[in-house]
């Protein structure tokens, strides 16, 4: 790392201001903090003092991510192979699916990062850390049959659409990866129809049905085949048909702990989803007026994108309710607006990004309205309980 560093402070004076490349600094220091510590310091004022910082904070949120990608690398390989027949070892599932996968990231960092890069030289500003996770997090979302050309495009379009005209990171309205993937839905939505799997290949020893496809098991629920849902064991594990991070309960969850624990992710957002969500399953369960909305509760919270929706795109922190009455009621209508979307509206069988998407732009509204009631609530204490302003000052 020492001889990395002294490579470093050789090449830095070509982008500091009278060198080179001054005008590709923001560029050059992105690359800078992100292998070292800035090496900046306080000298006068008053700061606050942390461990956190938005660096920090976002490769907490791709530690995270780890379960659910590894077990997605898994489950693409394990469902290719069971598409053909075969009971493939641990170690040929994931190969399979590692080969499918990192295309899909590689290129959803490059166009993303590359937009970013130009953004931040053209207008002189630094690069925020935030496009770490939205690249990841865009991949995990989308099924691993997804043309590269097509999420390079949604980024560059979630970059400077939803994120650089706002004013860059920190300023979005919407989560930027549930952006990329509407883009996606409304601009090429065949390929967000549920079907997930689609191979025409030859494979050595064996050839794939051509154009054979494997639908999402709440695309069959939607079209009226109940009996299309997984076991409960299958659902928990990850081993069904998917979008590549969607699958895996115990993963998800395996990564909301961690968040949960590190603060990064706000516990009373996750509770809340699932608390609107068995709210409204448990209604529908009790008016049961068709055979979609007697769907058990839990089999609601284990399909689709439920968990990893509450626990990765609901708890963003710039696009969720900041107070922390706004984050129950955020997050509770989130819950609901899942499972309403589901049961009422076949078209759009997994209603979790939708939901979360509406509750982003209301979000701040919810704040405003909680903030204000506290201040009603305020004032009339201050009416029933008067205080001489003078004493106190006195005092």
């Amino acid at each position: 790392m020492k001889a990395i560093k002294n490579i470093r402070d050789k090449i830095r004076p070509h982008f500091e201001t009278g060198g080179r490349f001054a005008k590709y600094y923001r560029a050059w220091e992105a690359f800078d903090t992100f292998l070292f510590v800035p090496e900046k310091t306080t000298f006068k004022g008053s700061h606050i003092r942390d461990a956190i910082d938005l660096k920090r904070t976002m490769v907490y949120v791709i530690i995270s991510l780890i379960p659910p990608l590894l077990v997605g690398i898994w489950n693409t390989g394990q469902q290719y192979y069971q598409a053909v027949g075969i009971d493939p070892t641990i170690q040929e599932a994931f190969t399979f699916g590692l080969i499918k996968i990192i295309p899909l990231i590689i290129v959803s960092y490059v166009a993303g990062l590359v937009t970013e890069f130009i953004f931040a030289v053209i207008h002189n500003k630094e690069v925020n850390e935030g496009f770490l996770v939205t690249g990841l997090l865009v991949v995990l979302i989308l099924p691993v049959t997804m043309p590269l050309w097509m999420i390079a495009v949604a980024n560059i379009f979630t970059v400077i659409i939803g994120k650089e005209i706002f004013g860059g990171t920190g300023m979005n309205v919407v989560n930027p990866a549930l952006l990329s993937r509407s883009f996606i839905l409304f601009g090429y939505p065949a390929y967000l129809s549920g079907e997930v799997y689609t191979y025409t290949e030859v494979q050595e020893g064996h050839q794939l049905v051509d154009g054979y496809s494997g639908a999402t098991p709440l695309s069959l629920v939607a079209e009226g085949e109940i009996e299309a849902i997984p076991s409960e064991f299958n659902m928990f594990i990850g081993n069904m048909p998917g979008v590549i991070g969607e699958t895996s309960f115990a993963a998800i969850m395996l990564g909301g702990l961690f968040l949960a624990i590190t603060g990064v992710g706000s516990l009373r957002i996750m509770l809340s989803v699932f608390a609107g969500g068995i709210f409204m399953a448990g209604t529908f369960n009790l008016l049961a007026f068709n055979e979609y909305m007697m769907i058990p509760i839990h089999h609601h919270l284990l399909l689709g994108a439920f968990a990893f929706g509450a626990v990765y795109m609901a708890t963003d922190p710039v696009t969720a309710a900041q107070t922390g009455r706004g984050k129950y009621i955020y997050g509770f209508l989130i819950g609901v607006l899942i499972i309403l979307i589901r049961v009422l509206n076949p078209g759009f069988p997994g209603g979790v990004m939708l939901a979360i998407l509406l509750m982003n732009v209301f979000s701040p509204l919810i704040d405003h309205y909680v903030v204000e009631a506290n201040i009603k609530r305020r004032m009339k204490r201050l009416k029933n309980n008067p205080v001489n302003v003078k004493e106190t000052k006195s005092q």
